[in-house]
């Protein structure tokens, strides 16, 4: 009787388990859609991944810098709130911008232990390529442009949008390499091809001038990645030589760059009120912000009372208001939204974290390239935005880093157990 009950639990807690792989696909699959629906399936997520990690499973991924850093990282988030001057409401829903972090080591024990890894970043090409089909025909079908606020952007904001086609892209380029070595020409073609429609997109529709940041980034570490430093070399011409071409060819990327050129030189000259001049002044203020603070930062939640604080208000004939008195919760700078709450010490973690997960993709394969390209972007893109801190762009890292990183210790573990039974 004892036996069978046991059978039966092992039987359930298997079942939840593919549930739980499943439910995991499904987050990938929502995330270019909808947050409503990523929040859900996030919620179901955990409720059937929970019961199916042991203490020492998730113990063994807390003890290592990849999964015990982010953990850290929410304590000290926590222990912030005592220390922040202002109330308890606003507290508490700054400290909701850590609790993602808390995912990261189950998501390390859920895929170290499951072979379905890859089954999630393929729901998300698959969601994003569905994606890119719309984007085309919003920019394309003039009809359809009713149905958005911008050109080329079925959902959510352009930001996100290039930021997941240019993730995918690069992926899609990565896994062109092993294919091609693999004789499967026919196949490594159509990623080529996919790609080329992902980077034309950014260029031509819609794009960032976070994603135009990202990209000489990942074209380094491609070219790193397949050949080393010859093929660092190699990209960095061949990643100039296509700016260029695209810079002729695109006016949306000609618009783009003069526009912010335009506005920098704009700003300097006259303090105007501008987007890069507001991101100036942000990260202005900021600096001068964590200065009186520096070891332990101004608490948990303080950013908003902070900036309030450190406003200088000049008049301005036209519009009475200037870059440098633009209110803001957001230093658009994630090293920056750390220090000001949590000081030296949440800086230290957050880039130990940083850290840590990149090197936990030192290893070859499509999935250490999948892993790279989510922390080299959070890494470059976090430099002008908050984007641990954004809802989407937050969970992107998280089970990014998180599924890959589960695939990549499997790997591990499969190649050491491998070792050991081969040696004498």
């Amino acid at each position: 009787m004892t036996m069978t009950i046991l059978r039966a639990k092992a039987f359930d807690v298997c079942k939840l388990a593919q549930l739980a792989d499943w439910l995991a696909v499904g987050v990938a699959v929502s995330l270019p859609w909808s947050t409503t629906a990523t929040a859900i399936l996030i919620a179901l997520w955990l409720a059937a991944v929970l019961p199916t990690l042991s203490v020492d499973l998730v113990r063994r991924e807390l003890v290592t810098a990849a999964g015990g850093l982010p953990v850290l990282l929410w304590l000290l988030g926590a222990a912030g709130m005592l220390w922040a001057d202002i109330p308890w409401s606003e507290r508490l829903g700054a400290f909701g911008a850590f609790h993602r972090l808390l995912a990261l080591p189950l998501l390390l024990a859920q895929f170290r232990r499951s072979g379905n890894g890859a089954r999630v970043f393929d729901g998300f090409l698959v969601s994003t390529t569905c994606l890119l089909l719309a984007s085309w025909a919003f920019a394309l079908v003039p009809a359809l442009s009713h149905f958005t606020n911008s050109r080329g952007v079925p959902v959510h904001d352009y930001v996100l949008q290039s930021g997941e086609f240019l993730m995918c892209a690069f992926a899609l380029l990565g896994a062109t390499s092993d294919l091609w070595r693999a004789k499967k020409s026919r196949v490594a073609l159509a990623c080529v091809l996919l790609a080329t429609f992902f980077l034309a997109n950014i260029a031509f529709v819609v794009t960032s001038r976070t994603t135009l940041l990202v990209v000489p980034a990942l074209v380094l570490l491609l070219g790193w990645k397949q050949f080393g430093w010859k093929g660092l070399i190699g990209a960095a011409i061949v990643g100039s030589v296509a700016c260029f071409v695209l810079y002729a060819a695109s006016p949306n990327l000609r618009e783009k760059l003069e526009r912010s050129v335009s506005e920098f030189q704009t700003y300097r000259a006259n303090d105007a009120d501008n987007s890069t001049g507001e991101h100036i002044d942000f990260l202005l203020r900021s600096l001068r912000i964590i200065a009186t603070a520096p070891l332990i930062g101004h608490g948990t939640g303080s950013i908003a009372e902070q900036f309030r604080l450190t406003e200088i208000e000049r008049s301005d004939a036209s519009s009475g208001q200037t870059a440098s008195s633009v209110r803001s919760n957001n230093p658009h700078n994630q090293i920056f939204a750390v220090a000001v709450q949590l000081g030296a010490i949440g800086v230290a973690l957050l880039i130990g974290m940083w850290a840590a997960h990149f090197m936990l993709f030192g290893g070859g394969g499509l999935n250490a390239w999948i892993g790279l390209i989510v922390v080299a972007q959070n890494v470059v893109s976090s430099l002008f935005n908050s984007h641990l801190f954004d809802f989407s762009q937050g969970w992107l890292y998280v089970f990014g880093v998180g599924v890959a990183g589960g695939v990549a210790l499997r790997e591990r573990d499969g190649a050491h157990a491998a070792r050991h039974a081969s040696a004498p």
